[in-house]
């Protein structure tokens, strides 16, 4: 796999979430598109799917990776894990947890590219939603700016944890890019997001490229099998999760 991350086709993925069969999909998808590298934006391996697998899968690409507020909660107490996180304790290992839980909370991967989570001081806050009644609503462009705070500067600011494509420009600053999630189009946090909105079930990334001297993106939304995704998380127990991978949301 590529890890010339200076390159100007980065493809860039977030909350794989244990999702093995949609990762599969994706960098199948990424080499056919001859993408130079690839940046992980963290919560890697929380689900009720195939955290373990997922893990061995990400480990053997030696990407890199920033750390998501799930991977952070595996190094924790078990008894304060949400279900998911639990199965996903169960299934690694204490040296896999460790590592999953030591990634950096924000990574430049080439001049003027910082790749986060959530904000680049917080992994659980949102850099361009707000929570309103439950849902996520766009957040104001003053609210963006001040999340950002010196990163404002950047060319380009990679972000995920709120499992929603899209791409942003901040008036006189950054690039701002959320490449979705790769393995859970659900947002389990604030289940109404996913209650009163139209979703699909596809696996989302993004290519970040840059052309005449500016960055843009390519965002991509792929099938998969995510039948047997499905199938996975009833077999564990996690209806609502079976529901989400075949609809892209809860009822």
């Amino acid at each position: 796999m590529p890890t010339d991350v200076s390159s100007p086709r980065l493809a860039v993925i977030s909350d794989v979430h244990g999702n093995l069969r949609a990762l599969e999909a994706v960098l199948t998808d990424i080499k056919s598109r001859g993408a130079d590298a690839i940046v992980n934006l963290g919560d890697c391996v929380t689900s009720p799917l195939w955290p373990r697998e997922t893990f061995d899968l990400l480990a053997s690409l030696s990407l890199p990776t920033v750390r998501g507020n799930h991977d952070r909660a595996l190094t924790g107490a078990f008894d304060d894990l949400p279900p998911a996180g639990k199965f996903a304790y169960a299934a690694l290992t204490p040296q896999q947890r460790e590592a999953v839980g030591a990634r950096p909370t924000r990574i430049e991967i080439a001049p003027g590219i910082l790749a986060i989570h959530g904000t680049p001081d917080d992994d659980s806050s949102f850099l361009l939603e707000d929570v309103h009644n439950e849902r996520l609503i766009p957040a104001a462009r003053e609210d963006v700016v001040a999340r950002l705070g010196p990163h404002i500067n950047a060319d380009v600011v990679l972000c995920g944890h709120s499992h929603n494509q899209q791409l942003r420009q901040v008036p006189g600053g950054c690039l701002v890019l959320n490449p979705g999630s790769v393995g859970c189009p659900a947002f389990a946090d604030h289940p109404a997001a996913t209650i009163f909105e139209l979703r699909s079930p596809h696996a989302y990334y993004a290519i970040l490229t840059r052309r005449n001297g500016r960055w843009g993106a390519e965002l991509l939304a792929l099938e998969y099998d995510w039948t047997s995704a499905a199938r996975r998380a009833a077999e564990n127990g996690r209806p609502d999760w079976a529901e989400a991978m075949t609809t892209g949301a809860v009822s």
